[in-house]
């Protein structure tokens, strides 16, 4: 039976919506693809060299950055790291040759700034994800990766973007991320599930 066409245009048809959500797909799979072109294997290794040595790793960000880092920890204690969160009740004075993680796209949010700077004094190592390697953060953490993307400053020397500010770096620095922690599950736990599982969360 042959439909008639004003029930096949309805069924097989595009709308509108779907032509703008394909579009706007497009172009966050578009700038994505730019900024983790221009990550390099090198900004893993420094990563992972960095938490392999560390006794215990810390980690401060805050907003969108702060749930992607927190991600991030809760993944490295899967693989059996010692991880805290910097600000809860549990977590312990950071030491000398212990690791802190920060995350800011603008490199000037204020406290994963402050608390970079009280890390530094005690004698613990510093590393920072951001966009801009001349903000505060990135000048004063020991070890700057730089995520290429859009902050809340908008600077004009930022990657371009259609989205809204910080979300191109954000995405690009939570793959990376990912990307570590696929590479350390490889090399310590040689995919080995049953590890992970045992360390995921029964209280929830």
């Amino acid at each position: 039976m042959r439909l008639p066409q004003t029930y096949r245009e309805a069924f097989f048809s595009k709308s509108p919506m779907d032509t703008t959500f394909s579009r706007a797909l497009d172009q966050m799979r578009d700038e994505l693809s730019g900024v983790l072109s221009r990550l390099t294997p090198e900004m893993a290794e420094t990563l992972m060299g960095e938490i392999e040595a560390a006794p215990r790793v810390f980690g401060c960000a805050v907003g969108r950055s702060g749930f992607i880092l927190r991600g991030f920890l809760m993944r490295l204690m899967h693989l059996g790291l010692s991880v805290y969160v910097v600000g809860e009740t549990i977590t312990p004075r950071i030491q000398p040759g212990d690791l802190l993680l920060v995350m800011s796209g603008s490199g000037e949010t204020a406290q994963p700034r402050e608390v970079l700077r009280r890390a530094n004094a005690v004698g613990a190592r510093t590393l920072a994800l951001t966009v801009n390697p001349d903000s505060a953060i990135g000048r004063e953490a020991q070890v700057p990766l730089i995520i290429p993307g859009t902050t809340k400053l908008a600077q004009a020397r930022e990657t371009s973007s259609v989205q809204c500010p910080g979300s191109l770096f954000e995405q690009a620095a939570f793959l990376f991320l990912e990307t570590v922690v696929l590479l350390l599950y490889q090399k310590r736990l040689a995919h080995d599930r049953g590890q992970v599982l045992a360390r995921h969360a029964d209280l929830e």
